[in-house]
């Protein structure tokens, strides 16, 4: 019988970072019945067994109420658990320790993992491994998750742990098994005597770029400084390496596609070279972008920098009903909403949790940044573009504010706000490149599945019913383009832009598909294609509206799943696309009344 660990511990001890290190990128989501989230789970060899290791969401008492911390909960009643590795940060321990000595009571073999250590060292914190192992009557290990330095020691000590664990190891009861609180204070205050904290032990670096990147007056543009300078390099990196990508699926195309076709029906080798081709190979240049953009994000949210970012922003998501946490939230969106809806989980006041997720589709996820990178980069100037880019970004989170400072009457909340500023730090490249990988692995299985049925559909409708003009007024997608004419026209859209928009409520990366199959045309000649059906206003006005409306379908099944609410589910689906045409109408008419 395979046997199950799981990772357990407190937010910002680097467990995730722990998990990734154990499991490389053979990360998985999975589900289980009674728990309505998806973990991370990953297959390993233990002692020569295999062995399920699945991360936890990171909690601070096994007695607490918040969604997270019902979560593990219920895992851990419902679920065959044969070990548990306690992850604590070693320059904190005195303060986590209490959660080890929750989990000793349920009686579960345990490892406690003291994360972190070269942090500890560095600021001349001394723990005595043998003492607290002799206090939690578990196995300790010192390493540091991020350097790997004693991850070498995790194995034998898991295959120590699940030595002759083959019982259901589980509990029913888990508040029920729980020391008093004030054993609890016992138990801590006896280990604290093997923690050595020295007077000066302080985070003098993190203390002296607070003092600048959380000033009230300059730290709110310094971080939009930060994010612009990001931009900038993903433009100044990432266009050659598109732009090389894109050549080299031409080449494929003349060269090797067209001969291996032209055998073919022509409605079919129409289909696959200029529908399923075209499509893809037009989403895929991107990916050198998508890379270099998550490698970057990645570098500026492992420092600790996002959750400055939070604190600066807390007074003003209060006066929209939120707290920082929520622009947290808009950020991680920036990735991809469905995760960041899911993190939305940490707050324990539901209509807390409801107002978060109503703007976090606001954010300009990932496959809305590869539709703004190939029309920024057409429509504009090199000099331009970024600065498009830059000013879609802010309209996402203004997006965002107005719509919390609307709705906030009808979701009040009155949960404090806590939120633990972690000390900077430095990611390493191969955390950077696992998050860069995580994305990419991401929009490959989305290319296989949703992506590829959207360009197949889209060609399918530029080119039925048989015997009409391709892409036509008579075909398909002309009359779902004119049905939808008197609506769209307003914003300067034309019949083909209002059909991709269309298929954009599945997944935002099929705009680009539909694009190149409408078009019949990819690379540079859907540039000039593009140059000549529009000006630089339309432009802009679609690229409002796409960052504004509907969420594509994976959102929107998540919004409901997370909910349990049609009604606020409608809500959300229903506001977004109000407010796009609101915004790009009023843009385009300004626009035009200006004479551009």
């Amino acid at each position: 019988m395979k046997k199950r660990i799981v990772l357990l511990g407190m937010p910002n001890t680097g467990k995730s970072t722990l998990f990734n290190r154990l499991t490389g990128s053979m990360a998985r989501t999975g589900n289980w019945p009674g728990i309505t989230v998806d973990l991370m789970t990953a297959r390993l060899i233990v002692g020569g067994d295999l062995v399920e290791l699945v991360d936890l969401p990171g909690i601070y008492d096994l007695r607490g109420y918040s969604d997270d911390e019902e979560v593990v909960r219920a895992f851990l009643m419902t679920q065959e658990v044969h070990a548990i590795i306690v992850v604590a940060n070693a320059v904190q321990l005195e303060r986590q320790l209490h959660l080890a000595f929750q989990v000793l009571s349920l009686g579960i073999p345990a490892l406690l993992a003291l994360n972190m250590q070269d942090e500890a060292q560095q600021m001349s914190i001394h723990i005595d491994v043998e003492g607290i192992a002799r206090e939690t009557e578990m196995p300790v290990i010192a390493l540091s998750a991020k350097r790997g330095l004693g991850i070498n020691q995790v194995e034998p000590a898991l295959a120590s742990l699940l030595a002759g664990q083959v019982d259901r190891k589980h509990t029913k009861d888990i508040l029920g098994h729980l020391p008093s609180e004030h054993k609890l204070r016992e138990q801590v205050a006896s280990s604290a005597r093997y923690i050595h904290v020295p007077a000066h032990a302080t985070q003098e670096l993190t203390d002296r770029l607070d003092r600048i990147l959380l000033h009230p007056l300059w730290g709110l543009p310094l971080f939009f400084a930060v994010l612009y300078v990001v931009f900038q390099g993903v433009y100044a990196l990432g266009t050659p390496l598109q732009d090389l990508l894109g050549h080299l699926f031409d080449v494929i195309k003349i060269q090797a596609l067209m001969p291996l076709t032209q055998a073919l029906p022509p409605f079919i080798q129409g289909l696959l070279l200029d529908g399923v081709w075209d499509g893809l190979s037009t989403v895929a240049a991107f990916i050198p972008v998508i890379i270099l953009f998550f490698l970057l994000m990645a570098l500026v949210e492992d420092t600790g920098y996002f959750s400055r970012a939070a604190y600066l922003m807390d007074a003003l998501m209060a006066r929209m009903g939120l707290d920082g946490r929520a622009f947290v939230m808009v950020l991680m969106g920036f990735g991809c909403n469905v995760p960041a809806l899911m993190g939305t989980r940490v707050m324990r006041s539901r209509v807390l949790r409801l107002l978060t997720m109503l703007i976090i589709p606001m954010s300009l996820c990932s496959a809305r940044l590869q539709v703004f990178l190939f029309l920024a980069s057409v429509m504009f100037s090199p000099h331009a573009a970024p600065l498009v880019l830059f000013s879609l970004y802010l309209i996402s989170v203004l997006t965002a504010l107005l719509t919390a400072l609307l709705f906030k009457k009808y979701f009040r909340a009155t949960e404090p706000f806590v939120l633990e500023l972690p000390p900077y730090r430095l990611p390493t490249l191969r955390m950077m490149w696992l998050r860069g990988w995580h994305e990419v692995h991401h929009f490959i299985k989305r290319a296989s599945k949703f992506i590829t049925a959207g360009v197949v559909m889209v060609w399918l409708l530029t080119h039925l019913p048989w015997g009409v003009a391709e892409a036509g007024p008579h075909s398909w997608a002309g009359m779902m383009g004119h049905v939808m004419r008197p609506i769209l026209s307003p914003l300067g859209f034309n019949d083909s832009l209002a059909v991709t928009l269309l298929f954009g409520f599945v997944a935002k990366e099929i705009v680009l598909g539909a694009l190149a199959v409408i078009y019949h045309a990819q690379g540079s000649e859907l540039a000039d294609h593009l140059r000549l059906s529009m000006d630089w206003v339309q432009a802009y006005s679609y690229m409002l509206f796409t960052l504004i409306y509907t969420p594509c379908l994976s959102t929107v099944v998540t919004l409901y799943n997370e909910s349990r609410s049609r009604w606020f589910t409608l809500l959300a689906v229903a506001w977004p696309v109000g407010l796009a045409w609101l915004v790009s109408f009023v843009f385009y008419q300004s626009a035009r009344y200006l004479g551009y």
